[in-house]
């Protein structure tokens, strides 16, 4: 019986490609895929959604929910890497269901209908989940499991000197989720980043004439681009895709438990994950961190788009 899942993300380039990999993936269903603001605001995240959707256009069709704005977020601008769209400046044509649920309430709705069952992927910040679980108090002891991209180990970030996005964009909803009683997996910046492609990655990727490869196709060009010519890298992170990948292969990763928590108050320190290793009863474990990825953790990338194009032909 394939494995329940909901996919929460802010609907950035690696957040497509994490899509590709569990949307045609058979040991796994994907009941729903909730958007969040984050890497793009709210109505662009919702439109990206459902132009992803549309054009991946899978056999097994998940719900909708739909990101609403964080009134606390700061004034964040991903756009020289991602485009003014979040996807490479693809500018896909869509409507929005109006009559689809809020985030928030889709979580709580598909855990209560399937408790125990369902596990929550979160590749963006954390607000949705934080919604729901202010929303149902009960539900964080419902959700079989919750793996996140977020944090840092070693206080390193990629959005300020020492904050990752995710996490510095929404710290409130990160220590809330942190706090809550979830089975809870962390895949921080450090581990998601140490997975790298060349520039020629859409070489690997499935080719045109699948939904899957046209779809990649239309919007990597440019996050490969802006790699290097905004930051000066001859290599692509795809920090969601490696997200996505410890769901689905956790095998290749080394956790280890800690006692975590996120800074919300930090002038300069504002999203910082704080991990206290210290040999004392209030300091046990609260989070599985992800230390480690082995070194083929790359290939189980491009061999789960090649498949997932072959099944979008």
């Amino acid at each position: 019986m394939p494995r329940k899942v909901i996919v929460d993300c802010d609907m950035g380039t690696d957040d497509v490609v994490a899509l590709c990999m569990l949307l045609f993936d058979d040991r796994y269903e994907v009941l729903a895929i909730t958007a969040t603001e984050g890497c793009v605001g709210a109505d662009q995240a919702n439109e990206n959604l459902q132009a992803v959707l549309t054009l991946l256009d899978p056999d097994r069709y998940p719900r909708v929910g739909l990101a609403t704005p964080n009134e606390n977020a700061p004034a964040v601008d991903s756009r020289f890497l991602y485009g003014d769209d979040g996807l490479g400046n693809a500018n896909f044509e869509v409507s929005v269901p109006q009559n689809a649920r809020s985030a928030e309430k889709l979580i709580v709705d598909t855990v209560r209908s399937n408790p125990d069952e369902v596990s929550i992927l979160c590749l963006g910040p954390l607000t949705n989940v934080a919604r729901a679980f202010r929303r149902d108090p009960q539900l964080p002891a419902m959700v079989d499991k919750l793996v996140m991209t977020g944090g840092s180990l070693n206080a390193s970030g990629n959005i300020t000197a020492c904050a990752e996005f995710n996490f510095y964009f929404d710290p409130e909803g990160a220590r809330e989720v942190l706090q809550s009683r979830a089975a809870k997996m962390l895949l921080p910046l450090e581990v998601t980043s140490e997975v790298k492609f060349d520039l020629g990655i859409l070489g690997d990727m499935p080719k045109g004439g699948s939904r899957v490869g046209d779809l990649l196709g239309r919007i990597m060009p440019y996050t490969i681009r802006a790699c290097r010519q905004q930051l000066g890298l001859e290599q692509v992170i795809l920090n969601d895709a490696v997200g996505a990948l410890s769901f689905l292969e956790p095998q290749l990763f080394e956790f280890e438990s800690i006692g975590a928590d996120v800074e919300v108050d930090g002038t300069l320190t504002r999203g910082v994950l704080v991990l206290d290793r210290r040999f004392r009863p209030e300091c046990r474990g609260n989070v599985n961190i992800a230390t480690s990825v082995r070194e083929t953790a790359g290939q189980y990338i491009t061999d789960q788009l090649t498949m997932a194009g072959q099944k979008s032909r």
